[in-house]
């Protein structure tokens, strides 16, 4: 009894889809890993000098550099943003406004708090500090959600700080009462009245990404591999 290589049209249709749709997941993962890689190395350029913000807005920096700006915290009208983690624990980050001396208010990412156990008993983010300061940090976007269902907009009650989760630049605005700057500042590790800061870019580190590539490609090939098994058929001699 011999073996001949008799592929049949069903078998070959469906490998050659599931050929297709492997390489088209593990070209999509590459091209993130590459888009988060030029994040990674835009973040590493942006530490490499402290820009004097001075008059200028957030917006006219780049994104990820690092800028020193001068104003007065407002510690009474902060707000906590929800779904945050850090090693695996869930917390808040502390958004603090800073009142700039030419009008502009920026909000200070002042870094993570962990959950204190209870939505009824927020952690404690008291700060005395009301005397003009000079802020070192990133300027950054706000975190964004990929579900619209983890979203939820800061409360336009009095009652302060306001818990939000994955909230617009103008939600906050409306929540303050103020127009605010449209980026943050990611408070510089070194700063004072700052609490956890392990900032990087947002997003898995490109090599998963690539990882993911590769195994998606891995896929391909072993879906001809069972196509060529299954191919095989016994002939009489």
């Amino acid at each position: 009894m011999k073996w001949g290589f008799a592929p049949s049209w069903s078998v070959t249709l469906g490998a050659l889809a599931l050929c297709a749709l492997f390489i088209r997941l593990g070209i999509w993962q590459w091209e993130r890993g590459n888009t988060r890689a030029a994040e990674w190395t835009k973040f590493s350029q942006g530490a490499d000098k402290v820009e004097l913000l001075g008059a200028r807005g957030l917006s006219q920096v780049a994104r990820f550099q690092r800028v020193s700006l001068d104003g007065r915290y407002e510690p009474d009208h902060q707000f906590l943003l929800d779904n945050r983690t850090y090693d695996g624990r869930a917390g808040y980050e502390v958004l603090t406004p800073l009142d700039r001396p030419d009008g502009r208010i920026a909000l200070v990412d002042r870094g993570w708090v962990p959950f204190a156990g209870s939505r009824n008993k927020l952690p404690a983010v008291t700060l005395e500090i009301r005397t003009l300061v000079t802020v070192i940090g990133r300027a950054d976007d706000l975190p964004s959600g990929g579900l619209a269902a983890g979203r939820a907009a800061p409360s336009t009650d009095s009652n302060w700080p306001k818990v939000t989760s994955y909230p617009t630049m103008s939600e906050l605005s409306a929540a303050l009462g103020r127009p605010l700057e449209p980026r943050i500042v990611l408070l510089d590790p070194q700063a004072p009245d700052g609490y956890v800061r392990a900032w990087h870019p947002p997003g898995m580190q490109p090599l998963r990404h690539w990882s993911y590539a590769i195994q998606w490609w891995c896929f391909a090939a072993v879906t001809v591999i069972f196509w060529v098994i299954l191919s095989r058929r016994k002939t009489s001699p």
